[in-house]
C-alpha cells in the first residue's frame, strides 16, 4: 500500500512539474498560430432576415500577449497534470497524457476567445498522440487497450461528426478534429472513462448556458454560439481522473 501511495505522489509531482513547465510555452505557441483567412461577406439575400454581423476576431498574437497567461496556464497545466499522474501512477499512459495537457490549456484558452480549435495544433497532436499510444501498445504488449484506444477514437469522432453533419450551426469543425485525440486517450483508459467523459463535456457545456437563460428568462441565450472545446478537455479530464471509478458505480 505504502508503495502504491508512493508511486503516486512521485508520479503526480513528476507530472505535475514537467506539464507546468510545458504550461509556460502556452503564450508563444498560440501567439505563433498563423490567422485564418478573411471571410467574404455573403450577400444579403432580398426577403431573408437581416443576419447580425459576427464580431471580429480576437488576433492569436494579442491573446497569447495577455498579462500573465503564462502564469495562469502553467498553474492549471501543473493541477491537471498532477491529477493524471496520480490517478495513472507511475505507467505508460504519462508518456501521452504529460505533453497534452498544455496543449489542451492552449486549444482550451484559444476555443474561449476565438470560438475556433487550430487544425494547425489538432491535427498534429492528434497524429503525435497515436503514434505515442501504437507505439507504447506495441512494445509493451498492450494490444487490447490499444485496439480499444483505436476504436474509441473512431466512435467519439465519428459521433461528433454526426452532430455537426446534423447541425452544424451548434458545433464547430475542429470540435470534431478534438474529439479523435479525446476519443483515443479516453479509450485506453477503458469504455467506462471514456463514457463519463464524453457525457461530463455535455453536461459542462449545457448547464451554464441552460442556467442563465433560467436565470434571465431569455430562450435566445441558448441559441448563442458557445466554445465547446473547454468542456470537451474538462469533460476527457474527469474521464482520465476519475471515469473508471464512476462508471462502475453507474453501470456496476
Amino acid at each position: 500500500m505504502n508503495v502504491l501511495v508512493n508511486d503516486a505522489l512521485l508520479a503526480a509531482f513528476v507530472a505535475g512539474l514537467l506539464a507546468g513547465l510545458g504550461g509556460l510555452v502556452v503564450p508563444a505557441l498560440i501567439a505563433r498560430v498563423p490567422e485564418p483567412a478573411a471571410k467574404v461577406p455573403k450577400e444579403p439575400v432580398e426577403g431573408a432576415e437581416p443576419v447580425e454581423p459576427e464580431e471580429p476576431k480576437a488576433l492569436y498574437a494579442d491573446i497569447g500577449a495577455r498579462a500573465g497567461l503564462g502564469r495562469r496556464s502553467a498553474l492549471v497545466s501543473a493541477l491537471c497534470g498532477g491529477l493524471l499522474g496520480a490517478a495513472t501512477g507511475l505507467d505508460w499512459p504519462l508518456v501521452w497524457l504529460v505533453p497534452l495537457t498544455p496543449v489542451a490549456v492552449a486549444l482550451s484558452v484559444i476555443d474561449w476567445h476565438t470560438r475556433l480549435l487550430p487544425r494547425i495544433i489538432v491535427l498534429p497532436t492528434t497524429f503525435a498522440a497515436i503514434t505515442l499510444v501504437t507505439a507504447v501498445g506495441l512494445a509493451t504488449g498492450e494490444r487490447d487497450a490499444l485496439v480499444r484506444a483505436l476504436l474509441g477514437m473512431v466512435a467519439v469522432r465519428s459521433f461528433f461528426w454526426l452532430l455537426w453533419f446534423i447541425r452544424s450551426a451548434g458545433m464547430g469543425f475542429g470540435d470534431v478534429r478534438l474529439a479523435a485525440v479525446v476519443g483515443l486517450v479516453l479509450g485506453w483508459e477503458g469504455w467506462g472513462a471514456l463514457a463519463i467523459g464524453v457525457w461530463v463535456g455535455f453536461i459542462c457545456f449545457a448547464l451554464p448556458g441552460l442556467t442563465l437563460a433560467i436565470v434571465r428568462r431569455d430562450r435566445s441565450l441558448m441559441r448563442r454560439p458557445f466554445p465547446y472545446g473547454p468542456f470537451m478537455v474538462a469533460g476527457a479530464l474527469v474521464g482520465l481522473v476519475w471515469g473508471t471509478a464512476l462508471a462502475g458505480r453507474i453501470w456496476g
